[in-house]
């Protein structure tokens, strides 16, 4: 496999692909850069098609956070590491502890912990080989709904700052708010909204989260297919990558797109396609911080209302994008690029 050949690799510092034949354990390691700290970024299982697709999603999530952990002013580079296999079916502590062994084996130059697909449980399994790993058992970020209630928050406040800068006013009372994704981040996002007296528009695979979301935040639900086509103020991508592409920009009809999605522009010059558009976009990874800034704490003995407090720093760093943004006559996506790479330069 020449993995040159499926994506750019140039500026990676470290890409594995591991295996165990004992465990049964197929997985990718991702280091993107380490220049401002270990490579932290969480453990995704997925039942991946391919090595090549698991490779190309570690390879994208790595990047994103190392910007992520840039914009928010973290001490820590980006790094993803991701198990092909089913999380329903597939998981045993042999297979974890053998990732565990591998992680170890970097001697702290990466950090895993929960992402998609994995929990603290899994986290326990990884942390009998290695020390370098968060989300265990009794750590802040175990329980889930802290660190998705703060990654809500912070795309919360990134849909105000976006109104700040589209109507001078940040109230989302009366917004039309579309939400695409009722995981965890999702179903917190629309408690934020509601109370806020934004009018919401819900969509997801499962039905009874819909219908939970429908039941305490009076939304209207449409299908997975409808709802990026939705008239509304805020389109917030809560779900899939990639989910701003060649297809989906043509259907739009919101105002501004700001959601917790990794990854949401299929490819970079789809920034550039929403701004000569007039679609205000809020690069996904400034907004969705939370969750890494909810794991800093916890690695560095910080307290949750630290963490709360640093979330409220995507407020003023989103701001800060917009009017990089009108300076230069750029898209808002470019503008959060150049500011991370003069974080990573400097």
């Amino acid at each position: 496999m020449d993995l040159r050949s499926l994506i750019n690799l140039d500026d990676f510092e470290r890409l594995e692909v591991i295996q165990d034949v004992q465990s049964g354990l197929t997985a990718v390691i991702a280091i993107h850069n380490t220049k401002l700290g270990p490579a932290l970024g969480g453990c995704r299982m997925w039942n991946y098609p391919s090595v090549e697709d698991a490779v190309i999603d570690a390879v994208r999530l790595a990047r994103g956070m190392t910007y992520k952990s840039a914009m928010a002013e973290l001490p820590f580079g980006g790094g993803k590491a991701v198990v092909i296999g089913d999380p329903l079916k597939d998981k045993n502590e042999p297979l974890f502890r053998a990732l565990g062994r591998f992680i170890n084996r970097l001697q702290g130059e990466y950090i895993t912990g929960m992402d998609v697909g994995t929990t603290s449980a899994d986290m326990d399994w990884v942390y009998k080989e290695t020390r370098y790993v968060t989300d265990i058992s009794g750590s802040l970020g175990a329980s889930g709904t802290f660190t998705a209630d703060m990654t809500a928050y912070g795309v919360y406040l990134g849909m105000r700052a976006s109104l700040k800068k589209l109507d001078g006013l940040e109230s989302l009372s009366g917004k039309v708010v579309a939400v695409q994704g009722l995981g965890k981040v999702g179903m917190f996002l629309c408690r934020y909204l509601a109370h806020a007296g934004a009018k919401l528009v819900v969509s997801d695979l499962n039905d009874e989260l819909v219908q939970k979301a429908v039941q305490h935040y009076g939304a209207k639900a449409v299908g997975v297919n409808d709802i990026a086509q939705e008239l509304c103020d805020i389109y917030s991508p809560c779900a899939l990558g990639g989910i701003i592409n060649d297809k989906s920009i043509p259907q739009l009809q919101c105002r501004i797109i700001a959601g917790a999605a990794n990854n949401q522009l299929a490819e970079e010059r789809h920034g550039d396609i929403l701004h000569q558009r007039g679609i205000l976009y809020s690069p996904d990874y400034v907004l969705n911080a939370g969750g890494i800034i909810v794991t800093a704490a916890e690695l560095n003995d910080n307290s949750p209302s630290y963490a709360r407090n640093c979330v409220e720093r995507i407020y003023g760093t989103l701001m800060n994008v917009f009017e990089r943004s009108d300076k230069l006559g750029i898209s808002a996506a470019k503008a959060a690029n150049q500011l991370t790479e003069q974080l990573l330069s400097g």
